[in-house]
This record gives structure tokens, C-alpha cells and sequence, in this order.
């Protein structure tokens, strides 16, 4: 006797309120409302944050497209047995050779990200490739020379900077690799899903730049309104305490996001501050901010974030006090 097995009818896909429908909701309800908003914002205060957003976005945007193209172009054209040649097999070894690889990738943070997430979708280790994540905008080229103009005659500062940002990303992803196991497989299954459905080189690059383009500007708003309403004098009464001020320029680092390409000159201009606590804004703000948070939890997960963001910002503070104490 045979038995039929039931056909189930093909489900139409459901509408889903993404990302790209927010923001064009946003838009459209700011657009439709602006005859009551404009006379609310035509404020000084107002005008300094949307100043500082637009500055940060158009800033960071050509970085992050450019790290979208690159990314782009590892999901479409490169293949895991590509990468097989190139990463090591092992974890442990392939850790720092991320963060050397690094050096080879001149660009801001902000085009690490959508690299990062590319790589794990290719079949890189996770730790691997949160490593790159962490030394690309740290530890390259571009980013040293900046260093070493913001700070001329203090060479120190410059290889201060290289070591204590190689070192941080390095302990991070060995840290990962022996602690972050089930983070680790969730980024690893994330990867299988999204290499499921192959798209075509313009597939990815729009769909990798809406996605952390949202991000960035969510980051991007938050960053501004720090740097507008947060007063100077706050930051400036604490410059003379060590502990205090190497906290506040952590803090600092992580909340103004400046691209790490320039970040070096806004550090020399803290003159009351010690070199170690302007080593630890060089070192944190690269490695993470908010924008960088916003963007991670975009991409990898909010449960992913609440538990990277923190491990990220302790190693870097500890890598920057160390390198500080025996260099500065």
C-alpha cells in the first residue's frame, strides 16, 4: 500500500519591515513634518550636533564603501580554496598573521566591518577574522604616518601606537578562540546562512552598504550628540589624575568616533593629558566606538556586541597602560 506524502503549497513570502524600509519611513515622516521641526531645532546647540553628523558620515562613508567594494569582491570572486592558501589552517597561527595583514589594508575602521563579516562568510575562522577586524584600521600605513605627523619628534608615540594595536587585536582573538566558543559558532553558522543565498558582485555591495550605512548613522548621531552637549570643562577637570584621565579619554575615544586616520591630531591637541592616556584613546578608538558597536551589533548580532564591545575596550586599555608604562 502506498502512501502519498501531502504537498503543501507554496507559501508566498510575507512583507518584512527590514532596514531599508525604517529608514525610508523615517525620512518620509521627518520630510512630512518638517514645518513643525525646523522652528524646534533652529537652535545653536542643534546646529553644532548636525554639523559634527555630517561630518563624521561624510568622513567615514568613502571608507566604508570602499571596505563595502572590497567585500564585494571576496564574496563573489574569491573562493574558499583561495583563502585556504592564503590563511593558515590553524587558528592560533592564523591569529597574527590577521594582524600583520592589517598593515596591507590602508582604510578607517568603518571599512573593516562589512570586510570582516566577508571573510566569515568565506569560511576564515571567526577569530581569525575578528582580528583583521580589530588591526586593519589600527596598525596600517597611513594611519602610523598620521601618528607621526600629529606628533612630530616623538617617534616612541608612533611605535607605541603600532604594538599596543597589534597586541590588542592579537589577544582578542586568541582571548576569543579560548573563551568565546559559542559566540565563535554563532558568527561561523551566520556565515553559512548568509553564503546560502549567493548574490552577484552589485547584489552585495548594496545590500552590505544599506545594511551598515544604517548603522553608521545611528553611530554617527550618538557620537555628535556627545560631542555637543557633554561640556569641555567636565572632560578637562580630570586631565591631571592618571587613572581619571586615562578612564575619560577611553571613554572619550569610544563615544566621539573619530576615523582613525585622524584621530592623532585630536589627540595631540590634549595637552593637559599624559602621553599613556593619549596612547589609550589612540589605541581604543580604532579597535572600537560607538559607531563601530552600532555597526557590529548590525552585522553580527546584538548578543555578539554586548559581550565583543567590552572584552574589546579592557584589552585595549591594558594593552595601551603597558605599552605606555614601558615606551612613554
Amino acid at each position: 500500500m502506498s502512501t502519498k506524502t501531502p504537498v503543501r503549497a507554496a507559501q508566498k513570502p510575507g512583507f518584512r519591515l527590514g532596514q531599508t524600509e525604517v529608514v525610508a519611513i523615517v525620512l518620509l515622516v521627518i520630510l512630512l513634518s518638517q514645518r513643525w521641526l525646523l522652528p524646534l531645532l533652529d537652535h545653536d546647540l542643534f546646529n553644532t550636533w548636525g554639523t559634527i553628523f555630517v561630518a563624521i558620515v561624510v568622513q567615514s562613508a568613502p571608507f566604508l564603501l570602499g571596505g563595502v567594494l572590497l567585500s564585494a569582491v571576496i564574496s563573489t570572486f574569491l573562493s574558499e580554496k583561495a583563502l585556504s592558501k592564503i590563511v593558515p589552517k590553524s587558528p592560533v597561527l592564523g591569529v597574527p598573521v590577521a594582524g600583520l595583514a592589517g598593515i596591507g589594508l590602508p582604510g578607517c575602521e568603518c571599512a573593516a566591518v562589512p570586510v570582516t563579516n566577508s571573510l566569515i562568510r568565506r569560511g576564515v575562522a571567526p577569530a581569525v577574522a575578528l582580528t583583521f577586524l580589530l588591526a586593519a584600521p589600527a596598525v596600517n600605513p597611513a594611519v602610523l604616518v598620521s601618528t607621526a605627523v600629529a606628533f612630530p619628534g616623538q617617534p616612541m608615540m608612533v611605535l607605541a601606537r603600532f604594538l599596543a594595536s597589534l597586541i590588542t587585536a592579537v589577544a582578542v582573538g586568541w582571548i576569543m578562540m579560548a573563551r568565546g566558543k559559542l559566540l565563535l559558532e554563532r558568527l561561523t553558522n551566520l556565515g553559512r546562512d548568509v553564503h546560502a543565498h549567493e548574490r552577484s558582485f552589485l547584489g552585495n555591495v548594496s545590500h552590505d552598504f544599506l545594511h551598515a550605512s544604517g548603522f553608521l548613522v545611528l553611530g554617527a548621531m550618538l557620537a555628535a550628540a556627545v560631542n555637543t552637549f557633554v561640556p569641555r570643562s567636565v572632560v578637562n577637570t580630570v586631565a591631571g589624575q592618571a587613572v581619571l584621565g586615562i578612564a575619560t579619554l577611553a571613554l572619550f575615544a569610544f563615544v566621539v568616533a573619530l576615523c582613525s586616520e585622524s584621530d592623532a591630531f585630536v589627540a595631540a591637541s590634549f595637552t593637559a593629558f599624559s602621553d599613556t592616556a593619549k596612547l589609550v584613546f589612540l589605541v581604543v578608538g580604532p579597535a572600537m566606538d560607538i559607531k563601530l558597536a552600532s555597526m557590529e551589533a548590525g552585522q553580527f548580532g546584538i548578543g555578539f556586541a554586548l559581550r565583543f564591545v567590552p572584552l574589546v575596550i579592557i584589552t585595549a586599555v591594558a594593552s595601551a597602560v603597558g605599552i605606555g608604562w614601558w615606551l612613554l
